[in-house]
């Protein structure tokens, strides 16, 4: 299934049949592929995988560092400006999976890991992006619950579309289309004033002097190398094509995994394994794919097990595809460029005040006779 459609579930009626009969149907499903998937060993732990990685960030970082360094106040920074928003989104990806709980059993050592790789190496509240993240995993796609579908620039919904907004955001959302993938360039400064802003909040932010002082040093001292190394004009240029480059990285790699999917009204009940597949798309590509997006094309099989360490989740893909299909959940995935153009025309779509882009509604009515049941998956467009 190539999800090539934004569509969005139109019911109001729950996953699961009628209480004191199949109740426990949906909710077996998940625990019978939990366990096929561990007796398969994927959610073994990868401790050489995880080590390898974590000890060549500081030798990376360092490196990285001497060079800039070395080669001085030059335009050829321009090139080590590119090099270090790749190295810093890899990090990112790493500190990702420890955030996941992926990486060690401890959770006191996964919530350092991404501490020292989010905040220190990369300049990225860890405390600002758990919760984020999680509201994501807990309900994807879900109106109202998904922040990740609920920003200030981009309108994802024809609701949103339709708020009252200053002229020129009205504009910029109704040309959305054009805009989103430029848009990702802005992303990463986003990112970094979203973090210091979140750990000087008054909500609750675990270990907030450790990630104040972190963010500190990695963002000011940052900053003093460029200006110290580079003259004013080269610095700015550098910094912006490093966070540029940086953020549209970060968000090409995220974009695809749920935009143009279904999304999920509010008042609606999903078991949890539909929950998660049917509003996630995976990204079909070789092993140099799986390294550029840090495993994230592996979108379903995160979302079904977010603590399953990513070398495992290729070799997961096949398993959990056949055991969705069997049950009829749908198992979307297509090519990284056809993934792009899903996300395209669904951000214009919606930009362009269509009353209703979502052309493939997922029917799970139980209330009425003869319709399909939930895990029956989505009508083709």
């Amino acid at each position: 299934m190539s999800g090539d459609a934004g569509r969005v579930i139109k019911t109001h009626a729950r996953s699961a049949a009628p209480r004191g009969t199949a109740e426990a149907g949906p909710n077996s499903d998940f625990t019978d592929l939990a366990r096929l998937v561990r007796s398969e060993g994927l959610m073994r732990r990868r401790y050489g995988y995880y080590w390898t990685k974590l000890s060549t960030v500081p030798l990376l970082i360092g490196t990285a560092i001497a060079v800039f360094i070395w080669i001085g106040d030059t335009w050829w920074q321009m090139f080590t400006a590119a090099a270090f928003a790749f190295l810093f989104t890899q990090i990112a990806f790493l500190g990702h999976d420890a955030a996941h709980r992926q990486i060690f059993r401890s959770g006191r050592w996964n919530d350092w890991t991404s501490l020292v790789l989010g905040d220190l190496f990369v300049g990225m509240s860890y405390g600002w992006w758990q919760h984020k993240h999680t509201r994501h995993h807990a309900n994807p796609n879900r109106i109202g619950s998904d922040p990740d579908i609920d920003l200030p620039v981009i309108a994802f919904t024809p609701a949103q579309a339709a708020r009252h907004r200053p002229a020129l955001l009205r504009w910029t959302i109704a040309h959305q289309g054009a805009f989103f993938y430029p848009i990702l360039l802005l992303e990463g400064l986003s990112l970094h004033v979203s973090s210091v802003h979140r750990v000087f909040q008054r909500e609750h932010v675990a270990r907030r002097p450790i990630e104040i002082g972190f963010l500190a040093v990695r963002i000011i001292g940052y900053l003093a190398l460029v200006f110290l190394v580079l003259s004013p004009d080269r610095a700015f240029v550098f910094l912006a094509i490093q966070l540029g480059l940086f953020g549209f990285y970060m968000g090409i790699s995220f974009a695809p995994n749920h935009k143009g999917m279904p999304l999920v009204p509010a008042e609606l009940r999903l078991d949890f394994l539909r929950r998660q597949a049917i509003m996630s798309r995976n990204i079909r590509g070789n092993r140099l794919l799986d390294f550029a997006m840090g495993g994230l094309n592996y979108q379903i099989e995160h979302h079904l097990f977010p603590s399953m360490p990513r070398p495992h989740l290729r070799r997961a893909a096949p398993l959990i595809a056949s055991y969705l299909r069997e049950r009829d959940v749908p198992y979307t995935q297509t090519t990284l460029w056809h993934s792009y153009g899903i996300v395209f025309r669904y951000i214009n779509r919606v930009g362009l005040g269509d009353r209703d882009p979502f052309e493939c509604p997922l029917l799970a009515q139980r209330e009425t006779p003869g319709t399909a049941p939930l895990s029956t998956g989505i009508r083709p467009a």
